[in-house]
């Protein structure tokens, strides 16, 4: 029986989502790219899940496209590539899909962090990486351009020129480097602990008000002023009316943690 690509374990509140292709540094195929999405989408609607940590079984987080694996099916490639009506491609959307999430999501890089996996990374709300692993934008190696959705948010994360430079060169930064230019979040020897940490402040909040932070500051980073106030005005509205709203209230008040019901906002 074939091994599935990704591997989804959900532990109380956490969702941890492995990419299990360790024989090949977890390099992404189009069968993985399929499970990937698979993924997201169940946990989408998963309200009981407060975070989701990203991550790599075996000694990366993920080296990168495995073009072998991932072009023995010319037309397949062809129907993942074509957007059609979409907005994005079939690329595209394994990375873009973990920012579309109602909660936030931690990728946690060890080893190997090149191409598609710099953009899958890079696609997550947070990255916690060891100080010692590789990052690198490759496909400039390759004669080619980033192109699964991680342009997007290189532009939030770095200066224009650090996005050039290691976007037209292809070189290898470590885990340190890359939290210097803000392609990682924080450097540090054990990664997941950083992020279980990080998690533990986030399920203090209630899941309603996370959701909806993340949804409004995504939004707001390239829409118009007018159109910043108007969601600003539109997701608080949605807070008023959140029972978790009411229970993160009178638990502040009691000065008592808060036992949030089950995420209501989508």
């Amino acid at each position: 029986m074939t091994e599935p690509r990704v591997i989804t374990e959900i532990d109380g509140q956490i969702a941890y989502v492995w990419l299990n292709r360790p024989d090949k540094l977890n390099g992404v195929d189009l069968e993985l790219i399929e499970e990937l999405i698979a993924a997201a989408e169940a946990l989408k609607s998963n309200r009981d899940v407060r975070a989701v940590v990203l991550q790599g079984k075996g000694r990366s987080f993920c080296a990168g496209l495995d073009f072998g694996a991932a072009f023995k099916d010319k037309k397949k490639v062809a129907r993942f590539f074509l957007a059609g009506p979409r907005l994005v491609n079939k690329f595209q959307k394994v990375t873009t899909i973990w920012r579309d999430l109602p909660l936030p999501v931690i990728a946690v890089v060890h080893g190997h962090c090149y191409g598609a996996g710099v953009q899958l990374a890079a696609g997550a709300d947070f990255r916690f990486t060891t100080p010692d692993a590789t990052w690198s934008i490759l496909e400039a190696k390759w004669g080619l351009v980033p192109d699964m959705g991680g342009t997007v948010p290189f532009g939030d994360q770095m200066k224009a020129d650090d996005v050039m430079r290691l976007s037209m060169t292809g070189e290898q930064i470590t885990g340190t480097r890359a939290v210097e230019v803000g392609l990682a979040t924080e450097a540090v020897d054990e990664p997941i602990k950083a992020a279980l940490e990080l998690i533990e402040k986030l399920v203090e909040r209630s899941p309603d008000s996370v959701a909806a932070t993340k949804k409004l500051l995504y939004a707001n980073r390239r829409g118009s002023l007018r159109a910043a106030l108007r969601l600003e005005r539109k997701l608080q509205a949605t807070m008023f009316k959140s029972v978790n709203t009411k229970i993160a209230r009178e638990a502040a008040t009691a000065k008592q943690p808060a036992a949030y019901k089950p995420r209501t906002f989508k």
